[in-house]
């Protein structure tokens, strides 16, 4: 049971981005056009915003998987955010 513990210990804090790397993606989420956001699918939004993020930020292959795991859970934040910005 604690060999199970610490191995999810240990996945969760490979897991964690840094600071600069979140700033970075939420800063292209901002300059993003608002059709952008919107017109693509959740796949390609993804692939988008991740290609964009790499331009600008060297990351690992873990990282890269990391951020991918966290755009996906937050595709309908970023589609809600570009609806605001129409309002």
């Amino acid at each position: 049971m604690f060999i199970d513990q610490e191995l999810e210990s240990r996945s969760m804090e490979a897991s964690v981005m840094n600071s600069s790397v979140l700033r970075h993606l939420w800063s292209i989420v901002e300059e993003t056009q608002t059709t952008t956001l919107l017109k693509f699918s959740d796949a390609d939004l993804i692939q988008q915003l991740l290609a964009q993020l790499k331009r600008k930020t060297l990351l690992t292959n873990e990282e890269i998987n990391t951020v991918y795991a966290y755009i996906s859970a937050r595709v309908p934040l970023i589609r809600d955010l570009a609806l605001a910005r129409l309002a």
